[in-house]
């Protein structure tokens, strides 16, 4: 837990205010009932979202997510979300009362996994959401508990056939990061990729689960080569980065136009009150441009 409010302070630094409480690995099946199963889950992101309240800048309130079903295992029920939010509002009495608020949006899971479920040969397997059941779940979040709805985790790999339903049923978000990763790696050089790859040999086989193949594992743990090779891919030729940036582009294009983002800025400033955050400049930045301004100077 101490680890995870450590992140979330790092976070909220770095100016992110949407933040999702992840305790669903925490759900125990063993119990006989709902509440029982959904008890440590729930108790936690009350915690969380406590914690959270205290260190939020000021005029600023982050949007948190909780979460009922672990991605890619059974889809989540109606009586899973009453279950979990029934006993959130017990332990965090406030956020039905207009005190503390409470989370604003409940992932759910409807049929995905995160980044995709991986064949052997390390391609994607097609995955299918059951929209009926995001419909429901989302209904019932926004009608008797007052959040935006729910969220589809692990989207990324859905075909492209699927993304202009979300909005149709009121889905309130859609998490798509692995997929911006995947096109990432594809356009990379091939000498860079293979050099991340025997980077997460060395340092992360023991992530390699029993059954899979080199190409499954590698696929699972490629996103811990990001942060290590973070300056040597930003400082890729320029013709490189303006090929995989045009990717970006187009990708992100398609989904602001199936999403039906488009033309909502006015709602947006209707709804929101946007706060400015002026962040300071990091000590160690800002020490370098001061020794800088000093040698030019003296030149």
């Amino acid at each position: 837990m101490q680890a995870v409010k450590d992140l979330m302070v790092e976070a909220i630094a770095a100016g992110f205010y949407n933040i999702d409480i992840d305790t669903s690995t925490l759900v125990d099946l063993s119990f006989p009932t709902l509440d029982e199963q959904q008890r440590t889950n729930y108790t936690l992101c009350a915690e969380l979202t406590q914690y959270v309240r205290t260190i939020e800048p000021a005029g600023i309130t982050i949007s948190l997510g909780g979460e009922i079903g672990e991605v890619g295992h059974k889809n989540s029920t109606v009586e899973e979300l009453d279950a979990f939010m029934q006993g959130y509002r017990r332990v965090l009495p406030d956020s039905a009362a207009g005190g503390i608020p409470g989370i604003s949006k409940i992932s759910v899971q409807t049929g995905t996994s995160h980044g995709g479920v991986v064949l052997p040969d390390g391609t994607l397997a097609q995955v299918k959401v059951d929209f009926d059941t995001l419909r429901e779940l989302g209904r019932v979040a926004r009608e008797s508990y007052g959040l935006g709805g729910a969220v589809q985790h692990g989207a990324s790999t859905l075909p492209p056939s699927a993304f202009n339903k979300f909005p149709e049923i009121g889905t309130v978000e859609i998490h798509l990061a692995t997929n911006f990763q995947n096109i990432v790696f594809d356009y990379l050089p091939k000498e860079v990729v293979d050099e991340a790859y025997a980077y997460l040999r060395e340092k992360h086989q023991d992530e390699w689960k029993p059954g899979k193949t080199d190409e499954q594992s590698l696929y699972s743990a490629r996103k811990r080569a990001i942060g290590p090779f973070k300056e040597q891919w930003w400082n890729l030729d320029a013709a490189k980065m303006e090929e995989i940036g045009l990717v970006l582009q187009e990708q992100f294009e398609f989904l602001f136009d199936q999403l039906n983002v488009k033309g909502t800025r006015e709602v947006v400033e209707h709804v929101t009150t946007r706060v400015v955050i002026h962040q300071p400049r990091p000590a160690q930045a800002a020490a370098a441009v001061a020794a800088e301004d000093v040698k030019d100077l003296a030149d």
